[in-house]
C-alpha cells in the first residue's frame, strides 16, 4: 500500500513537471503613440513536437483608425526560425499581408507578398522578422541572438541585417520594487535605432521604437507601464551615443578661431551679395567681416578657402517633428542649423535638446514648440487639455521645460483656445499650430493664434473650399477673403505652409516624384518604400492637382500680400524636402532672396531670436552654409552644400548622410 501511494505521489510529481514544462508562456504589452496608450498585444508561445509556436494579436487605433495585426511566426526550439506569417497593418496606410518560410537546405527563404512570391538569398544565421510589429517578434528576436552567441549581425532578408548592441543595466522602481534591466540599441530593423531591454528571464519589458509612419512608438510589458518616461529619456540618450560614434568623422574639431576667405557673402539680410568677403569666426560666434583685399589672418586659425564659393546663413526648418536622433545628422547635412519641433514627446524632445545642447550628440539647435490636443478619438499624444485648468496647466508645464511656443492640435476644444493664448502670452509664449475642428483661420487668429501651421487651413477658408466638392479657378479679389487677409494683416499673423508636403500627397501618378524631389532616390533603404509617393490617379488626379494649385496660389497671395512665410517640412523627404519648400516659394513668386530669406532671417525674427542668429552678422551665432553654387542665380543650388558650420563647428555632408544609411 505505501508502495503504491509512493508511485502515485510520483507520477502526480511527474504530470505536474510535464505540465509546468509545456504550458504556454502568454505576455501583454499596452502599446503607445507619442506616450499615448492607444491599444495592446497578447501573445502565446506554446512547445511540442520540437518546435516552438508564437501567436501575436496586435492592436492599436491611431486618429480613429484601427491598425491590426495577427502574427503566427514557427522555429525549432533552438530558435531557428521555421515559419512566419503576417496579416494586418502597421500603420493607418501600411499593410503588411506577407508569408516566409525559411529553408535551410537551400540558404534561401521564399517570401510571398500579396499575390507574388519570390525565393530570397538567407545565408546561415538568418532570422525571419519584418519591421517593428508586433512586439512579440523582437523579443523572440534577441532571444536568438543571445542563444546564437551573439552574433555581430543577423541575417533578415529582404530587408537587410540586424545588428544588436548593449546599452547598459537600467534599474527602475515600479511599486517600490527596484528591478535591473539589461539594455539594447537594435539597428537595421526599421531606420536608424531602436531600444530596448529585457528582464532576468529574457522576456521583453520595453521597446522604444517608430512605427511605420516613422511616429514615436513604445510598447511596455504591463507591469513596467509606470516606467514609461524613464524608458523614453534613456533610449533618447542611448541611441544619441550610439550616433554620436558613427557620426564622428563628419566633425572637424571645433577651432577656436576660424576664417572663411575670399568668399560671397550673402548675409540673409536682404542686402546685396559681398564679393571676396572673408568671415571670422571665434568661439562659434561671427567675430568680423572683412572685405579687404589681404585681411590679417590670426596665427593658427582654421582656414576655410571660399574661393568661387557662397556663404548663407545656415537654414531653419519650422516644422520639424524630431521623432529620431538620426534626424540630427540628416538636418545638418541638408544644412539645416536650427530646427522648430513642431509636436512631439515631451521626455523625448526636452532630453534630446538639451543633449545637443550640452553637446552629447550631433544635431542642430531644437526649439520647442509644446504640443497640446483635446481628449477625442482623434487625438494625437499625451498632453491633453479638456478644461481651463488643464490648459493652463499645460501652458506653465512647457514654459517650465523651456518651450518657446504652444501649438494646438486639431480636437482641442475651440473654447479653450483664448485661454491657452492668453497664459502663454501672459509667460511671453507665442502659439502656433492646426486649426481646431469647428474654427475657422480667422477665428483661430482672433482668439490668440500668432502663427499657422499648414497652409490648407487659409486655402479652405480664403476659397471657401468644401470637401468633396470642385474646386473653382482660386479668387482672393472676394470680400470675404480681403477681410481675412487684412485681419492676418492687422495681427501679423504668420503661416509655416508645408507646401512641399502636399506636392509629395497630390502630385500627379504620371510625373515620378523623383523628378520633383531627387532626394528621394538617396534615402535609407528602410524608408524608400514608404517615402517614394505613387502619386494621384485616376478619377482623384484632377481634384488633387486643383487642391495643390489652390494651395500654390495661396502661398503666393499671402507672400504677395507681405505676410511673413517661414519654411517647414514637417518630415517629408528627411533634410531634402526644405530645399523643395525654397524651389516652390520661388515658382510661387518670391524671389531667391526672399525664398532664403524665408528658411534664415524671418523665422530667427518670428521666434524673437533674432537679435543672435538668423543672419550672418558679427555678435551672431555662427551658423553657416557653404555652397559650391549661387543660390540667387538659381534656388536650386542650396542643395550644393560644402560645408555647414553650427556654432562654429565644422561638418562635412557626405559622412552624415552616410551615418544614418542614406546616400550622399
Amino acid at each position: 500500500m505505501k508502495r503504491i501511494f509512493l508511485c502515485c505521489l510520483m507520477l502526480s510529481f511527474v504530470s505536474v513537471a510535464l505540465a509546468a514544462e509545456t504550458a504556454p508562456e502568454r505576455g501583454r504589452f499596452i502599446l503607445h503613440k507619442f506616450a499615448h496608450a492607444n491599444g495592446e498585444e497578447t501573445y502565446s508561445i506554446e512547445r511540442g513536437g520540437g518546435r516552438l509556436t508564437l501567436k501575436s494579436d496586435f492592436l492599436f487605433t491611431d486618429r480613429g483608425t484601427r491598425v491590426p495585426l495577427k502574427t503566427t511566426f514557427t522555429a525549432t526550439e533552438a530558435l531557428d526560425p521555421l515559419t512566419l506569417k503576417l496579416d494586418g497593418q502597421s500603420s493607418r496606410m501600411s499593410g503588411l499581408n506577407d508569408a516566409m518560410e525559411y529553408l535551410p537546405a537551400k540558404r534561401s527563404i521564399t517570401l510571398i507578398r500579396g499575390d507574388k512570391a519570390e525565393e530570397i538569398a538567407a545565408p546561415a544565421g538568418t532570422f525571419l522578422i519584418d519591421g517593428y510589429s508586433p512586439v512579440a517578434m523582437q523579443q523572440m528576436l534577441v532571444r536568438f541572438w543571445l542563444t546564437h552567441g551573439r552574433p555581430a549581425s543577423i541575417p533578415a532578408p529582404p530587408a537587410g541585417s540586424i545588428s544588436i548592441v548593449p546599452s547598459g543595466t537600467l534599474t527602475i522602481d515600479v511599486a517600490g520594487k527596484k528591478t535591473k534591466l539589461k539594455g539594447y540599441v537594435v539597428s537595421g530593423l526599421i531606420w536608424g535605432g531602436e531600444t530596448l531591454w529585457m528582464d532576468e528571464h529574457e522576456n521583453l519589458a520595453a521597446l522604444v521604437s517608430t512605427d511605420a509612419e516613422f511616429d514615436h512608438f513604445e510598447a511596455v510589458r504591463e507591469e513596467y507601464e509606470p516606467a514609461l518616461g524613464v524608458f523614453i529619456q534613456t533610449a533618447a540618450q542611448d541611441n544619441l551615443a550610439a550616433l554620436a560614434k558613427l557620426a564622428a568623422s563628419a566633425k572637424q574639431p571645433v577651432a577656436r578661431q576660424l576664417v572663411i576667405s575670399n568668399v560671397t557673402l550673402i548675409d540673409g539680410t536682404g542686402k546685396p551679395p559681398v564679393k571676396d568677403a572673408t568671415v571670422f569666426v571665434e568661439d562659434g560666434r561671427i567675430a568680423a567681416i572683412s572685405t579687404d583685399a589681404k585681411p590679417a589672418i590670426p596665427a593658427g586659425a582654421t582656414v576655410i578657402d571660399g574661393t568661387e564659393k557662397f556663404l548663407i546663413p545656415g537654414l531653419w526648418d519650422m516644422h520639424a517633428h524630431y521623432e529620431q536622433v538620426e534626424w540630427g545628422p540628416i538636418y545638418l547635412a541638408a544644412g539645416v542649423t536650427t530646427a522648430r519641433d513642431c509636436g512631439n514627446e515631451f521626455d523625448f524632445i526636452t532630453t534630446v535638446r538639451d543633449a545637443l545642447a550640452s553637446g552629447k550628440g550631433i544635431g542642430p539647435g531644437i526649439l520647442i514648440a509644446g504640443i497640446v490636443d483635446g481628449s477625442g478619438p482623434m487625438s494625437l499624444g499625451a498632453v491633453v487639455a479638456d478644461t481651463p485648468d488643464q490648459a493652463i496647466e499645460v501652458v506653465r508645464r512647457y514654459k517650465a521645460a523651456g518651450a518657446l511656443q504652444i501649438k494646438i492640435y486639431s480636437s482641442l476644444k475651440p473654447e479653450l483656445v483664448p485661454v491657452i493664448a492668453s497664459e502663454a502670452h501672459r509667460l511671453g509664449m507665442t502659439v502656433t499650430g492646426h486649426v481646431p475642428n469647428g474654427m475657422t483661420t480667422a477665428q483661430a487668429v482672433e482668439a490668440g493664434y500668432d502663427q499657422i501651421n499648414h497652409i490648407q487651413y487659409p486655402t479652405r477658408d480664403l476659397l471657401h473650399i468644401e470637401h468633396g466638392k470642385p474646386i473653382a479657378p482660386p479668387d482672393f479679389n472676394t470680400g470675404d477673403a480681403r477681410r481675412q487677409i487684412a485681419l492676418f494683416k492687422q495681427h501679423r499673423t504668420v503661416f509655416d505652409d508645408t507646401i512641399a508636403l502636399y506636392e509629395n500627397f497630390y502630385h500627379p501618378s504620371w510625373v515620378a516624384y523623383a523628378t520633383l524631389e531627387p532626394g528621394v532616390l538617396k534615402v535609407a533603404p528602410q524608408l524608400a518604400e514608404a517615402l517614394s509617393s505613387p502619386g494621384v490617379s485616376g478619377g482623384q488626379a484632377a481634384p488633387a492637382k486643383a487642391s495643390f494649385d489652390a494651395m500654390l496660389a495661396t502661398v503666393r497671395e499671402l507672400h504677395r500680400d507681405g505676410l511673413r512665410i517661414v519654411a517647414g517640412t514637417d518630415q517629408n523627404i528627411p533634410g531634402y524636402s526644405l530645399h523643395r519648400e525654397l524651389e516652390l516659394y520661388v515658382q510661387a513668386g518670391f524671389s531667391p532672396m526672399e525664398a532664403i530669406e524665408a528658411a534664415t532671417r524671418v523665422p530667427a525674427e518670428v521666434m524673437g531670436l533674432d537679435k543672435t542668429v538668423g543672419t550672418i552678422e558679427a555678435g551672431k551665432r555662427a551658423d553657416l552654409l557653404l555652397l559650391d553654387a549661387d543660390p540667387l542665380a538659381d534656388i536650386h543650388n542650396t542643395r550644393r552644400i560644402v560645408k555647414t558650420i553650427s556654432a562654429g563647428a565644422v561638418y562635412d555632408p557626405a559622412p552624415l548622410w552616410e551615418s544614418v544609411g542614406f546616400k550622399p
